[in-house]
């Protein structure tokens, strides 16, 4: 048994630093760090995405077509040299078309993913720490927020996507993806604030948004970055979803929802207008989160993966 195995059990919001047995202190982030190298599933999540992520940046620069080109010759044909994943029926390449896609899809789950962990610690945070009214103001605005029909609210909002950029559909989805998070963190710093360093910080004198931004978001730093990863493939598929249904990128932007939607009533006669889409909506979901669930078993002391 390796000496990272010995340590002691501690919550999973608490101290930056664990004690060993055999006296040496060993920090939190390589502590986390020794469970993942130690976790198949994050390495194959990690190469995967990292692959996605590299194809969709560079996956163009052999491909002799644009998203926007059409080759009238080869409407609806099949993969060939010349179409790699074969054209749509008016002739436009599907392989330019995904890698098009998945740049757009990327791009909202990067930012939808981080940005809804930011409200989440940033809001939880303050519930926790304040109390009193805030406390019950806030998890009224949460509770409301949870029992809204998002769905419904997109759809109603779809005509302003229209007429906006699609960069509108990222704060929508931020804006109801971190209140299940909020909730949690203000769990977590309900129990922080009673933590002999945050009451010696307030004896001191320090104000109560320094003592937030210093001690209390540190300690739940990472709970907001499992959240932060995990939202990425939950953003993901919403803006997939919404594009599909119509509510979410609009033409004549293009992403893996709006591909999908499009190759669906061919997938019988045409596979391959859905299946590549489909595919790669596949892979970058599991990998993002085979890489969110090996983090919180890695800052999880207490889970079962983490068990000799």
């Amino acid at each position: 048994m390796s000496l990272i195995d010995e340590t002691t059990a501690v919550d999973p919001a608490a101290p930056t630093t664990e004690v060993v047995h055999s006296g040496k202190p060993v920090s939190r982030f390589s502590l986390v760090m020794s469970r993942l190298r130690r976790t198949p599933r994050f390495w194959v999540g990690a190469v995967g995405l990292g692959l996605v992520v590299l194809w969709a940046i560079f996956g163009l620069v052999p491909n002799a077509w644009n998203y926007t080109d059409l080759d009238i010759y080869n409407m609806g044909s099949s993969p060939s040299a010349l179409h790699w994943f074969g054209t749509s029926d008016i002739g436009e390449d599907i392989y330019a078309q995904t890698i098009v896609g998945l740049r757009k899809s990327l791009i909202i789950g990067l930012l939808v993913g981080p940005l809804a962990a930011i409200i989440a610690g940033i809001v939880g945070a303050v519930a926790g720490y304040l109390g009193g009214w805030w406390d019950r103001a806030i998890v009224w605005v949460i509770d409301l927020l949870l029992v809204l029909p998002s769905l419904f609210l997109f759809i109603l909002l779809s005509p302003i996507f229209k007429q906006l950029s699609w960069v509108a559909l990222i704060f929508l989805l931020a804006a109801f993806g971190w209140m299940i998070m909020a909730r949690v963190i203000r769990a977590q710093t309900r129990s922080l604030r009673e933590r002999d360093f945050i009451k010696a910080a307030r004896f001191m004198g320090v104000d109560t948004w320094t003592i937030i931004r210093r001690h209390v978001l540190p300690n739940v730093s990472s709970l907001l970055i499992i959240d932060a990863t995990l939202g990425v493939g939950g953003a993901i598929l919403s803006e997939t979803t919404l594009s599909f249904f119509g509510f979410g990128i609009q033409a004549p932007d293009v992403s893996l929802g709006t591909l999908l939607a499009a190759g669906q009533t061919a997938a019988a006669t045409r596979p391959w207008l859905f299946i590549f889409p489909a595919a790669i909506l596949v892979i970058t979901v599991l990998c993002a989160s085979l890489i969110g669930d090996a983090l919180r078993d890695a800052v999880d002391p207490t889970s079962g993966a983490n068990r000799d």
